[in-house]
């Protein structure tokens, strides 16, 4: 079983990853993925971080908003160190973690990039501006007048790099199973409605790390 989490920027969805995680025992993995990735293709890593959560070709991406690129093994050509091809390494270490254990990904793609597979629970947690304000003030991420400015500009990378990469729309409810807002029912409220959610779609049962076979 594989649980994926998009999430909005300040929205606690990589909290509410790793709560979930602890519960039922899972491995999560957020920007982990970056530094497998790395190791597994050999690629240094810093070039993963640039690429991390942004739209590969933008002119591209202007031109053809309907066009993907192909979703192919990793090239180890002139093209090795090029965005797209970044992704599809990713991609092919999302896929071999999900093949070899139940495990949680937060963000990137892993929606898109599993869909078709048996127990894929679908995640989307957003939350009132308010509160994602406040969460990225206690953080001290940016100056008190540049949150707003910041969040949207995160919120609008990762809509891009969603769209670029699945040719879908990374808010619309079609791509997910649940969708939760953590500014009413907080990071534990969400955790408690996913768990909920498995147990009725009967992937737990009984103790929370008793997943069903």
């Amino acid at each position: 079983m594989v649980i994926t989490i998009g999430r909005q920027y300040g929205s606690g969805g990589a909290e509410v990853g790793k709560k979930l995680g602890k519960r039922l025992g899972l491995n999560v993995y957020d920007k982990e993925i970056l530094k497998m990735t790395s190791d597994e293709s050999g690629i240094r890593e810093s070039y993963f971080h640039l690429a991390d959560e942004r739209a590969g070709n933008r002119l591209l991406y202007k031109i053809v908003q309907s066009m993907i690129p192909e979703n192919t093994s990793p090239s180890l050509g002139a093209d090795l160190v090029s965005a797209d091809n970044l992704f599809r390494f990713q991609s092919a270490v999302i896929r071999k973690l999900a093949q070899e254990e139940s495990c949680i990904f937060v963000g990137r793609c892993a929606d898109h990039i599993l869909a078709g597979m048996e127990k894929l629970v679908r995640v989307f947690i957003y939350a009132d501006m308010d509160a994602r304000v406040k969460r990225i003030r206690e953080k001290g991420y940016y100056e008190d007048s540049e949150v707003v400015k910041n969040i949207r500009r995160m919120d609008k990378e990762r809509r891009d790099y969603h769209r670029y990469y699945t040719g879908k729309d990374w808010e619309c409810f079609d791509n997910y199973d649940l969708i939760l807002n953590s500014a009413r029912i907080g990071t534990d409220g969400c955790v408690d409605c996913i768990l909920e959610y498995m147990k009725i779609r009967r992937y737990c049962c009984g103790n929370e790390r008793d997943m069903i076979k």
